[in-house]
């Protein structure tokens, strides 16, 4: 990873704590910000600020709505296009503009990041290669043990039902190495956790 702990995104990352504690953000952001960085690695074109503070703050929006609307709504039928998806996407929005402004961050970093929360999940295709490394990175942590372990839940299938309905998200990926990654990683969760046994 190229970003060393006590990086300048640690400002960032405490002021935005207290969001990081609906829907187990605590854990998918800090995973989905590591997969950013092997991202921009493979990707050098990409702008590792833009990228970075967007995948730290695109779900702090979930911080702003009921743990219970948000797995009823978030993961039924039609989730990708439910009201509480979009709300997330611009209550992200709105609770990352003063998290920047306090750290110090430029207006023009503000709304490049903002551009990329909005419609993160919602739009269908990506806009530019920072929203599309932004959009793999979310996706990524869930092809790993703990993103099969903490998912399966919220869509109430057991970890092997996942990893399948996982198998066919593979190629969603926006990425070549996005979607290497993603085939690699379930490969080694269902051997973690015996899924061709349990």
């Amino acid at each position: 990873m190229s970003v060393l702990p006590n990086s300048r995104y640690d400002a960032v990352w405490r002021r935005a704590e207290p969001y990081m504690r609906a829907r187990k953000n605590d854990v998918h952001v800090p995973l989905s910000f590591d997969w950013a960085q092997r991202l921009l690695d493979a990707h050098p074109n990409a702008d590792r600020d833009i990228v970075s503070l967007a995948i730290l703050l695109h779900d702090i929006g979930w911080y702003s709505i009921d743990m219970a609307d948000i797995i009823e709504k978030g993961f039924g039928p039609n989730m990708m296009q439910s009201d509480v998806r979009f709300l997330h996407e611009s209550e992200g929005v709105r609770l990352s503009r003063p998290v920047l402004q306090d750290t110090g961050w430029a207006e023009d970093v503000i709304l490049a990041v903002a551009e990329i929360i909005d419609g993160h999940d919602t739009r269908p295709e990506a806009r530019h290669l920072n929203d599309r490394l932004v959009r793999d990175a979310d996706k990524l942590w869930r092809f790993g043990v703990t993103g099969v372990s903490v998912a399966c839940d919220w869509f109430k299938m057991t970890p092997r039902q996942y990893a399948d309905r996982l198998e066919h998200q593979v190629a969603q990926l926006e990425t070549e190495a996005g979607r290497a990654w993603a085939a690699q990683e379930l490969r080694a969760t269902r051997v973690t956790l015996k899924l061709n046994v349990i």
